[in-house]
């Protein structure tokens, strides 16, 4: 039964809620995807071993900023050849532009298609130097 206040019906409330066991196994699946631009720089400065982070957008774009360390690899040329460099045991962690963008989704269904392990970095490289004003390189 929708819930009203005075007469206008709650968009919010509209759909129940999940039940609480639901809603921690849906979080918990889809941080397994997913990793935002603090949490990566935070295991980035720690010195955090076992992962990647690779850069799905065009090499001009790569060159004119990316995050410390990336890889360019386009998600367009993403295949067998151009991920034999790649430890299949190392996490994948792929950005793109931004929210808008979603070159780092079909990078993560390519490489995932190939056996590797990856997570998506949320917000891309706009989240990471613009929101967050986390440090960039430039090159490559």
């Amino acid at each position: 039964m929708p819930r009203y206040t005075d007469s206008f019906a709650s968009r919010v409330l509209a759909t129940p809620a999940a039940e609480p066991v639901d809603a921690y196994a849906f979080f918990s699946r889809k941080l397994a995807y997913e990793t935002d631009p603090s949490d990566l720089y935070s295991d980035m400065q720690a010195g955090v071993p076992g992962f990647a982070v690779i850069d799905v957008r065009s090499p001009e774009a790569y060159a004119e900023r990316h995050t410390p360390g990336a890889v360019s690899l386009p998600h367009a040329l993403i295949n067998a050849e151009t991920t034999a460099r790649f430890d299949k045991e190392t996490l994948l962690v792929v950005y793109c532009w931004g929210p808008g963008c979603n070159g780092a989704t079909k990078a993560a269904i390519k490489l995932s298609a190939l056996g590797f392990r990856v997570k998506e970095m949320i917000g891309g490289i706009e989240y990471w130097a613009e929101k967050e004003q986390l440090p960039v390189e430039q090159g490559g």
